[in-house]
């Protein structure tokens, strides 16, 4: 009985509370064992159920399936206790149709505290929630094939990888597909890339990945492969859908395919795997055209020395993203010497990276890597800032070296902020700028248009600009008559062998680099005889191991002591 006037003055208080609600509001009333004691017309409509229907059941009738027993344990378990529950909650309706609704559940208590009724207020979602998946399905899937696209991955490496495991990729590309849009249309092309896609998917198990890389691309991601054989059965899965002919308005259409493959062991790596599932596929993808250029209609392993070199760069990339912070960048300098007097009159910087893990680290491998990883620019000021103090310091001391070359990235050269960083480093270091150098490549330079500007502000500070690897390159005596130019450095390659067409070329150079009014310096020089006929051709300036290997600051001012540097005099 006071039951009976408990729920009387609750639906009393449901009226006050509906009338408060927004015409949408879907409401309705359970007891504390979710059985339905009021619906109102918003319940009704929505679920398609009549009221009487309603009446009596239990909540559960418009369970759509969709959400887990945990999450209906939970949402029990805070109502249990006399908590309000918030949650979004898929349904679904007596024909069938789904519906997602924002609800509200809030507890009756008795005296004692705990709860006898629940009244749940909800605000239909279903076109936001519809709004929000055809947005991710835009986002996350190849709009042709309705396959993930790579913006999945990150998602799904998190998901499904083991990272005790092993991982394999495979990167697909049919073979000749251009002769197929060609012969039969692109539309043709489209609907056997869809079928393709549908084909594929039934060669891997649900915790595998399939991404549409682009045009008749695709990569499969295998996760927990025990080895070669397991990965070969795949292989043979995909090759017996190809021996299938594709069947598009009436034509039958045979394709093949060409696979390459990689295959890593994840625990091998540390925390950022999708650096390294991203150098897999780059390896996989080398391998499929190693199958390409077999003929086609094959697969292909990476190679053993493929798979040294991806653990390689890896493990660079990995210790790299901290080794400025770390200081386990340094700078070393390689003397340039005055070919008249054997004078040092300048120093050239060079990077240098020692890790604790991977020990010396060449530059051809760290500074393409720091490029490709956009950290060239704060390091190259790191450099650019430790060189200038440097040479402040010795000009103190007494060591009046006449210029530091520093070499410039061609990304850290045409990033808007580079004459800025250089005018801050040079006044916040007080370092005369007449004592820099900037070394940049041929390359850098090959849209004049844009470069000649930032070479006019840099000239306009006082800053020496210089060719690096000169005759490398895309030589113009274009951009050497119309940029301001101080100096041609020849590259080491011409000088190393020094052969007819060799010094052909180097005399060319000097006589070129003269007549323009440039200074020249030749790298590379190791012997009596590259010295000797560069001094012949009055080359003004050299540098290499014959006078000195790069070293480091406090190595250098000891070598400034002496009057002339002769061979191995440092």
């Amino acid at each position: 009985m006071n039951h009976k006037i408990e729920l009387e003055k609750a639906l009393r208080k449901l009226k006050d509370i509906e009338l408060a609600l927004n015409e949408s509001s879907i409401v309705a009333i359970t007891d504390n064992r979710g059985i339905i004691q009021f619906a109102n017309d918003k319940f009704c409509n929505m679920s398609k159920y009549s009221r009487n229907e309603l009446i009596g059941s239990r909540q559960n009738i418009v369970n759509s399936g969709h959400h887990s027993q945990d999450f209906f344990k939970e949402m029990w378990r805070t109502i249990g206790r006399g908590k309000v529950w918030k949650g979004e909650i898929k349904n679904k309706a007596k024909d069938g149709t789904y519906y997602w609704v924002d609800t509200t559940i809030v507890p009756f208590l008795k005296e004692n505290g705990r709860p006898y009724q629940y009244i749940s207020i909800r605000h239909d979602i279903t076109k936001r929630i519809e709004y929000e998946e055809t947005i991710k399905q835009m986002a996350y899937y190849d709009p042709l094939t309705l396959l993930p696209n790579r913006n999945l991955l990150n998602e799904w490496l998190n998901e499904y990888v083991n990272k005790e495991g092993k991982l394999a990729v495979l990167f697909l590309d049919i073979d000749r597909f251009k002769s197929i849009n060609d012969n039969y249309g692109h539309r043709t092309g489209d609907m056997i890339l869809k079928e393709l896609a549908k084909r594929l998917q039934t060669c891997i198990r649900t915790s595998d990945l399939i991404v549409r890389q682009g045009g008749d691309e695709f990569v499969i991601f295998l996760t927990d492969v025990d080895n070669k054989d397991d990965i070969l059965k795949v292989v043979q899965r995909i090759k017996k859908q190809f021996n299938v002919p594709f069947t598009v308005n009436g034509n039958k259409i045979i394709a093949t395919t060409s696979i390459g493959i990689s295959l890593e062991k994840m625990s091998q790596y540390e925390s950022d795997y999708l650096d390294l599932v991203e150098e897999m596929i780059r390896q996989a993808d080398t391998a499929m055209y190693h199958a390409k250029q077999n003929g086609g209609n094959s697969h292909c392993f990476i190679s053993d020395d493929q798979n040294d070199e991806l653990r390689r760069y890896y493990q660079l990339e990995q210790e790299i993203k901290h080794a400025l912070e770390e200081d386990e960048f340094s700078i070393v300098y390689q003397p340039l010497i005055n070919l008249r007097n054997d004078k040092i009159t300048g120093v050239e910087a060079l990077l240098r990276w020692n890790n604790e893990k991977l020990g010396s680290v060449s530059p051809g491998e760290f500074i393409p890597l720091l490029e490709e990883l956009g950290l060239i620019i704060p390091v190259g000021n790191w450099v650019l800032q430790s060189v200038c103090d440097q040479m402040v310091s010795w000009h103190k001391k007494g060591f009046s070296i006449d210029r530091v070359a520093v070499n410039v990235s061609p990304i850290q050269f045409v990033n808007q902020s580079f004459v800025h960083d250089v005018k801050e480093i040079i006044r916040e270091t007080k370092m005369d700028p007449v004592w820099l150098e900037l070394e940049i490549t041929e390359g850098t330079i090959l849209n004049i248009d844009k470069v000649e500007k930032t070479l006019k502000e840099l000239r306009d500070l006082g800053v020496h600009i210089s060719i690096d690897d000169f005759g490398t390159g895309y030589s113009s005596l274009n951009y050497l008559k119309r940029l301001p130019i101080n100096t041609l450095k020849i590259d080491q390659s011409f000088i190393r062998d020094l052969d007819v067409n060799d010094e052909v070329i180097v005399n060319t150079i000097i006589t070129m680099a003269k007549n323009l009014q440039f200074n020249i310096i030749a790298e590379g020089i190791e012997t009596d005889y590259q010295l000797s006929y560069l001094k012949d051709q009055d080359c003004h300036e050299g540098q290499g191991y014959y006078f000195s290997k790069p070293i480091d600051a406090r190595e250098l001012e000891q070598a400034y002591k002496c009057t002339s540097l002769k061979p191995n005099a440092i």
